[in-house]
């Protein structure tokens, strides 16, 4: 004889199948062979690749790692309620000075070099040993290729440098793009080195500080930091994906101009998706007197 669902069984099922959904969604650190760790909010197997997904919204906010080299995967420990805003180093990456300060506008110094930003880039990546493609993401999300944005707490320039962070980089003008990506481009090179080359402490500490990342043992648990971490790697991924498609589109034009091989050619280089042992920053110590 069927028995009438109560009340209380459909309760008892409901919380059943919001447990289960909790801890299905839940978030997650990847503990990597190399030492990496990598905050996801859930995962998937693509081929021999593990994916890595950093919202649970955005599907193109991911780190493609290769599954050999994931030793575990282990609960994230991070409070799931925020406390109160905190006063950060800088708000919301990118605002342009704000139409209540026409005076900073107008006083705002010249740049004093010559070179544009693509050079700029160039040159600070190959300095301080990193990926252009990550620095060229990390200014976009920071003012857009603005070189005379300015936040409401004052962060300058291209990379939205503080001026106290400016000074201690050796920055003497942060509207200047040539050093102020260079100052910038030190800074991450700086984070990086200080959390064993892990991209996404580096990025969510040049957005909300050392501090921050140090006290929640990863990506704070700032809407505004969250956003802006995955913002730059969905853009870093775009860029690697693009590659990826036109190395391919290329090779079989190449293949048709040149006569069949005894033996296989030599794998490319790798282009694909960021994962946490593709090359954005060289683990070598940036020249010192700069």
């Amino acid at each position: 004889m069927n028995r009438p669902v109560t009340f209380s069984t459909k309760i008892a099922i409901a919380l059943l199948l919001s447990a289960l959904t909790l801890r299905a969604s839940a978030s997650e650190v990847a503990i990597l062979r190399n030492g990496f760790t990598i905050r996801h909010e859930r995962r998937a197997l693509v081929g021999n690749t593990t994916r890595l997904f950093l919202s649970t919204v955005d599907e193109t906010s991911f780190i493609d790692v290769p599954t050999a080299e994931i030793d575990r995967f282990e609960p994230d420990l991070t409070p799931p309620d925020p406390p109160p805003a905190p006063a950060v180093e800088k708000t919301q990456a990118g605002v342009v000075l704000p139409p209540s300060a026409p005076a900073a506008a107008a006083n705002l110094p010249a740049p004093h070099s010559t070179m544009n930003v693509a050079d700029a880039v160039s040159a600070a990546s190959d300095r301080y040993r990193l990926d252009p493609d990550l620095v060229n993401s990390v200014i976009r999300a920071e003012s857009g290729f603005n070189p005379r944005a300015v936040s409401r707490k004052g962060a300058q320039g291209l990379m939205q440098l503080m001026p106290e962070t400016a000074s201690k980089l050796g920055v003497p003008n942060a509207f200047d793009p040539q050093a102020n990506v260079d100052g910038g481009t030190r800074y991450l090179r700086e984070l990086l080195e200080r959390y064993n080359f892990d991209m996404i402490k580096a990025l969510a500490a040049y957005n909300a500080g050392t501090k921050r990342v140090e006290q929640y043992h990863g990506v704070p648990p700032y809407q505004e930091t969250r956003a802006y971490v995955s913002s730059i790697v969905r853009d870093f991924n775009r860029k690697k994906l693009a590659q990826q498609k036109a190395a391919q589109a290329a090779q079989p034009k190449t293949v048709a101009k040149t006569k069949p091989a005894t033996r296989p050619a030599a794998p490319g280089k790798k282009t694909g998706p960021a994962s946490a042992t593709q090359t954005v920053a060289k683990r070598t110590n940036p020249p010192s007197g700069n």
